[in-house]
């Protein structure tokens, strides 16, 4: 994969960096896109979205290629590259918005719905940094939540508006989690992303049951609830007992194959960015 030059992640520690590219860390995926889609307006903005070309039924590896891409170039990525993929996600958002007769309105540019979904995707930043060093250091965390801001940055929602620490995140996750609410919508669509129904239908088969039961350990509450996923002693068994087989296999895995397929998306990103091809 060629190594890094040192210019290109100037601002990230080594050991952040690591963190951040570690593929051990998809495994909350799932969940946090329920946790983000957990909010009726973004719910139905994504549901209802006439926007076919990167919709994760009618294309799920493009779609997931794509979110993948913006974590990877928020995190890591130079100003520049943030500059050039806000404006390819921008260029999509504008035509995320609810007609005038709609039961739900919403808005791809409100910023309070973006701050939202920063701030599930830097929860689920913290799931994936519980697997790959569960006992990181407090400093080390605290890059991370520093870092993370540039999910809501890269977008519409200013500097100031993302939580000013760790202390101060736990307060406005503790209000915003009172807004989490779904519909038979939301529900339906959720349920299918747990239950992989996106891919072709032998893969939705086999692996469903299993994702099912991985996206709902990584789900706090009340997005458990909400989306009515089953949770007993014998799930809870099994949930731990694929981490650790995850956990034991990602740390016997030489560098580029424990961060596959992170290392070929952000390659992929920064060769679609810097050569103008479409990001979205």
């Amino acid at each position: 994969m060629g190594q890094d030059t040192p210019e290109e992640y100037a601002e990230v520690s080594p050991a952040l960096r690591r963190h951040v590219m570690n593929g051990l860390g998809l495994l909350p995926a799932g969940a946090n896109v329920v946790m983000q889609l957990a909010r009726l307006p973004i719910g139905h903005a994504v549901a209802t979205s006439t926007v076919t070309s990167g919709a994760l039924r009618a294309h799920p590896f493009k779609r997931t290629r794509t979110t993948l891409g913006y974590v990877v170039v928020s995190l890591l990525g130079t100003e520049e590259e943030r500059r050039t993929l806000r404006r390819a996600v921008n260029s999509q958002h504008r035509h995320v918005r609810s007609s005038d007769d709609a039961r739900v309105a919403y808005n791809a540019f409100d910023p309070e719905l973006q701050l939202w979904v920063a701030a599930c995707m830097y929860r689920g930043a913290l799931d994936a940094m519980a697997l790959v060093d569960p006992e990181a250091s407090p400093a080390l965390l605290d890059e991370l939540y520093a870092r993370c801001a540039r999910f809501a940055t890269t977008l519409q929602v200013a500097p100031e508006r993302w939580p000013a620490d760790r202390v101060a995140f736990e307060d406005y996750w503790a209000e915003a989690v009172k807004l989490v609410e779904m519909d038979e919508l939301t529900r339906d669509y959720l349920w299918g992303v747990a239950s992989l129904s996106f891919l072709p239908r032998p893969v939705g088969v086999v692996l469903g049951p299993l994702h099912r039961v991985i996206v709902a350990g990584f789900l706090p509450e009340p997005f458990r609830s909400e989306l009515g996923l089953a949770w007993s002693g014998r799930r809870e068994w099994l949930f731990h007992a694929v981490l650790r087989v995850a956990v034991v296999i990602n740390r016997r895995l030489p560098r580029v194959l424990a961060e596959f397929p992170l290392n070929l998306v952000l390659l992929d990103a920064r060769r679609r960015l810097r050569r103008g091809r479409p990001f979205v």
